[in-house]
């Protein structure tokens, strides 16, 4: 444990791209297989499951600091993140020279909380507070509360176990995609340069990301060299069908088995040994029906008969990676689109996302303009000699989407953020007139420098009204334009509507609150051809 606090610290202590790689080489060039393989896991987000609730941990904070409830609350709200608070409060170690390997710390003493009545948990977790301290009994706290971050990304994590490994970027995005369990067996794989023979069959491979293009395409060279395609607006997925089974896998690689039976009904056709890229989407009548639709079909892991009359879906393929069971994202996209083709005919309950025909640039603006009305969210542009690259990649792969619908809203409430941001206040509702009242209809908190965070967090505090646990309600007096890229009927929201992806495009100063917008304007957009 002393040698991932030690990592912890490298990593929270500094900006620099290097040194964050350095310091992750040097922690799995040393680190014990079983500790690194944990390591891997929470370096690239994942979590346990909460075994114990907050509730319990700030009423135990409680108890074994000697201080009042009430001043564990207070100070939670000050800092606004409850491991942090813990830290801070609990008192000092008692000795923490037998400070157990990561590995044996989740294993022998967090993950076994779970069997644990509420006595005999609260007495295990005391044991640790005096056993763990500083940066140690932090990271504990962060586990127990699942709220461990710190600030490395996925991509360094892999950058820095393929230098350890010697092998390719690409190769350790593919080992770490897919369902594992961090065991010194699979972190032993994961650095064995000869061979990938005992990874599932399940396993997709790493998604390639386009990079937004914010100037026309013309600058991209010749317009014969490129493939235009709808940007559709559903979930990304990759169908992976071999040794005679199916998975459905999500970007965020999520597993969604039983989700989408239609889908997996019509990927049983496929060939062996195949895997597409494409998107789900809800789909009707060949054309796109609202994100809002695909909503209710994404948390639901058994949709029954009249979901799925409700929601109906479709896949929408765009590329195909392996094709008789090779791998042949090096292939140019041309090519690639030739071996989907082959496979769509074998699969005909799947669909093609096929290119959208011009002859030069010229033409691509109206074409772009047709999007709103056509259910989606602007154009793909794609080189046609590209191969299926890993991440966001420059230069191969662009999405040109239309502009996001805006509305001014009145800041009416705040909470503070979460990591580095805890002690500020930069979560906010926004609000529209509805009549003689202001009616909240988003959240939003990003789109600000720190400049102008810094600023209007010393604003909340002096106008706050009234708190709510952590949430403050402030004086309706500024005015922001947000953005958002669609709008839905919501009967759970007061305001009767919901927003997607609402985020804050520029402080309104120039404004009263007078010249907010309302919530007629607002849902005027629900009205087909709005």
């Amino acid at each position: 444990m002393k040698r991932f606090a030690a990592l912890y610290d490298r990593l929270d202590g500094t900006t620099a791209t290097n040194a964050k790689v350095a310091a992750l080489v040097d922690y799995f060039s040393q680190a014990p297989a079983e500790d690194a393989a944990w390591a891997v896991s929470f370096l690239t987000g994942r979590r346990l499951k909460r075994l114990v609730n907050t509730r319990e941990l700030r009423e135990w904070t409680a108890e074994a600091s000697g201080l009042g409830l009430w001043l564990i609350e207070e100070s939670y709200e000050h800092v606004g993140d409850l491991a942090e608070t813990m830290h801070l409060l609990l008192p000092p170690a008692d000795s923490d020279d037998l400070s157990p390997g990561l590995a044996e710390l989740v294993e022998q003493s967090i993950k076994p909380l779970r069997q644990l009545d509420d006595d005999a948990r609260k007495q295990a977790i005391f044991r640790l507070w005096r056993q763990l301290g500083g940066t140690e009994r932090f990271l504990l706290n962060k586990l127990l509360t699942g709220g461990f971050r710190v600030g490395v990304s996925k991509r360094l994590v892999t950058r820095a176990l393929a230098e350890v490994a010697g092998v390719d970027s690409a190769l350790m995005a593919h080992r770490l995609m897919g369902r594992w369990t961090p065991t010194a067996r699979f972190y032993r794989q994961l650095l064995d340069s000869e061979s990938d023979s005992d990874f599932e069959q399940s396993t997709p491979y790493p998604f390639y990301l386009a990079s937004p293009l914010d100037e026309g395409p013309d600058a991209l060279g010749n317009a014969a060299d490129w493939q235009a395609e709808w940007k559709w607006d559903g979930i990304r997925a990759q169908i992976i069908r071999r040794g005679g089974q199916t998975w459905i896998w999500s970007r965020g690689e999520e597993l969604m088995e039983g989700r989408f039976p239609e889908i997996e009904a019509a990927a049983e056709a496929l060939p062996d040994g195949c895997v597409l890229d494409g998107e789900i989407m809800a789909w009707q009548n060949d054309r796109p029906l609202p994100f809002a639709v695909l909503q209710k079909r994404i948390g639901r892991k058994k949709p029954g008969p009249t979901t799925l009359k409700k929601a109906p879906l479709a896949f929408l393929a765009y590329d195909c990676l392996e094709w008789d069971g090779k791998d042949i994202r090096e292939k140019p996209l041309q090519d690639r689109r030739e071996a989907l083709a082959e496979a769509l005919a074998a699969a005909p309950g799947l669909l093609e996302s096929g290119p959208v025909v011009f002859d030069h640039w010229d033409a691509l603006p109206d074409l772009q303009a047709e999007s709103r009305g056509r259910g989606v969210e602007g154009l793909m542009l794609k080189r046609l000699s590209s191969s299926y690259q890993v991440g966001r990649k420059r230069g191969d792969w662009w999405k040109w989407k239309v502009e996001p619908y805006t509305f001014d809203g009145v800041l009416i409430y705040a909470q503070p953020g979460h990591g580095r941001r805890s002690n500020l206040f930069t979560d906010y509702t926004f609000a529209v007139h509805d009549g003689e009242q202001l009616v909240p209809v988003a959240k939003a908190y990003s789109g600000l420098s720190q400049k102008e965070i810094d600023r209007l967090d010393r604003w909340i505090r002096n106008h706050t009204l009234e708190r709510f646990g952590p949430v403050r309600s402030v004086e309706p007096t500024h005015v922001f334009e947000l953005a958002f890229e669609g709008i839905a009927a919501s009967p759970r929201h007061k305001s009767g509507i919901a927003l997607r992806f609402p985020r804050i495009h520029r402080w309104r100063e120039d404004l009263s609150i007078a010249d907010a917008d309302s919530l007629e304007t607002l849902k005027a957009l629900l009205e087909p051809g709005k």
